[in-house]
């Protein structure tokens, strides 16, 4: 019998490769070709899965090549309740919601929809710096990774601590699978929920899903009711899932510069020149970019208080 028979039905072991590699040069080459491909195989599978690191006080939930993992912040933008101005009703509701879940009471589920800009996403970063210590983490879950809900709940239904786990702003298209993934895990399951576990979203319209004209043409009247079709019932479903929900309204120009003068006291800014300078130059600001928001007005307060500091 040929040596490539003898060697065929030989056990694959270490000892066996280098003897049939000392025995044969057209063996050596083999092998030295098959430790290439199983190289290259080797970078396109998924990475091995990362244990969670529990000191972390938030997570992000990261995807790559069909696994997912929470990977660890440590370094966070660290913002207070006080410094949101002028949105003192909503932040009183969420921040009820969030003590009673801390304290293992009954809590909901919140969508939180309005204009871009005013303190959304904000106050779930505030909510982490009020509440971390009692307990309280955050996981941020992108909207593509939705799909993956299910898997992050029971990754972290064990644990001690109280997860949030929040989307930024959260939008659906028609058919897009994970819609049916939040939609089961925020009510539609035969498994319940963990108790340690809420969804706070992001969007900027109440119904997560757009609507089209033409699906209204499936209204019905019937016995002097009014009879939405399918498609529209089936829309506004998933945001009457969230047990609460929080809107968020533009703000008027009072507003906007209440936030310029809070976050220039903030940075330590003297506000001597108030009403002959510095109010001027933060409507100039707004005209500039279009837009009266939160976010504007905290990017001013950034950008004079370093002109005053480097001057």
């Amino acid at each position: 019998m040929g040596l490539a028979a003898d060697v065929y039905w030989l056990p694959l072991t270490p000892c066996t490769l280098q003897k049939a590699a000392k025995m044969s040069p057209e063996m050596e080459t083999l092998l030295s070709r098959v430790g290439d491909i199983l190289t290259r195989v080797e970078t396109l599978l998924p990475p091995a899965a990362l244990a969670p690191d529990w000191t972390a006080l938030a997570h992000r939930w990261r995807t790559r090549q069909g696994r997912g993992w929470l990977e660890p912040l440590h370094r966070l933008n660290h913002i207070r309740l006080a410094d949101l101005c002028d949105i003192d009703e909503q932040r009183q509701r969420i921040e009820a919601n969030t003590r009673q879940f801390v304290l293992g009471k009954r809590a909901n589920n919140v969508l939180l929809t309005g204009a871009r800009g005013t303190g959304k996403s904000s106050l779930v970063r505030a909510l982490l710096t009020e509440y971390a210590d009692r307990g309280l983490r955050v996981i941020e879950v992108d909207k593509t990774d939705l799909i993956d809900l299910p898997h992050i709940v029971e990754l972290i239904s064990q644990r001690p601590e109280r997860f949030i786990v929040f989307c930024d702003d959260m939008s659906f298209e028609s058919g897009d699978p994970a819609y049916k993934a939040l939609k089961s895990v925020l009510d539609g399951s035969f498994a319940a929920v963990p108790e340690n576990v809420l969804i706070y979203a992001t969007s900027n319209r109440r119904h997560l899903i757009p609507e089209y004209f033409s699906e209204n043409l499936d209204t019905r009247h019937g016995d002097e009711e009014l009879h939405p079709g399918e498609a529209v019932e089936e829309k506004i479903s998933l945001s009457e899932r969230f047990g609460l929900w929080i809107s968020f309204y533009s703000f008027t120009q009072e507003n906007y510069l209440d936030i310029v003068r809070h976050w220039l006291e903030v940075f330590g800014v003297d506000l001597t020149h108030w009403d002959s300078e510095i109010r001027a130059e933060a409507l100039q600001w707004t005209m500039l970019r279009g837009s009266r928001t939160g976010r504007v007005a905290w990017q001013f307060a950034r950008d004079y208080a370093g002109k005053v500091q480097a001057a």
